[in-house]
């Protein structure tokens, strides 16, 4: 009986050698440099910048989640990446919220109902920015010219002469901007 003790405790030391040598070859094998991503990001992955304006001039954005279920399939089908699903950004307070202003008709152009580009409130640097943006749905009346408005300027303007109607929609995207007038991240 003595010798089959001894057989075990030398199978049982060998094996707990074993493993201690390959812990020890495993943290001394070459891995990765510390920060390196584990595998190459390709531009194709990212979500694709959309061009909108602010204050007469270009900016480039991105849509990265939405509070209503519609809104976030049409944005994802629009640009290709999803847009994730987030309910609770719907509860958001309305003062921590920037607009955003979405034509439904008009002139043919990039904009999610295939009508001209978003406009935006504010942007980076602007005391009221805020990526979060409350949905305001902006149509042509049926006798209006439509043109591409650049600014909420020129929107109120047109919604002041009767051409326009600007509903909110209730829905809240997460819109960050990545380039504007003077600035970029």
């Amino acid at each position: 009986m003595g010798g089959k003790n001894v057989k075990t405790k030398v199978v049982a030391l060998l094996l707990a050698l074993v493993l201690a040598s390959l812990i020890v070859l495993s943290a001394c094998a070459p891995g990765m440099p510390e920060g390196m991503p584990p595998a190459p990001v390709r531009s194709d992955d990212l979500v694709p910048p959309v061009r909108g304006f602010y204050k007469g001039e270009v900016i480039h954005f991105i849509h990265a989640e939405a509070s209503d279920v519609q809104v976030a399939d049409m944005l994802t089908m629009m640009m290709g990446p999803k847009v994730l699903l987030v309910p609770g950004l719907a509860r958001v307070p309305e003062p921590v919220l920037a607009n955003v202003y979405v034509f439904t008709n008009g002139i043919k152009g990039d904009g999610p109902f295939g009508s001209q580009a978003d406009v935006f409130d504010w942007a980076p640097g602007d005391d009221g920015y805020s990526p979060l943006r409350s949905v305001r749905l902006t149509s042509w009346k049926e006798g209006s010219v439509a043109r591409e408005l650049r600014s909420v300027e020129e929107i109120n303007e047109a919604a002041s002469k009767n051409e326009l109607t600007i509903q909110p929609r209730g829905a809240v995207v997460n819109m960050p901007v990545l380039t504007w007038p003077g600035g970029q991240r």
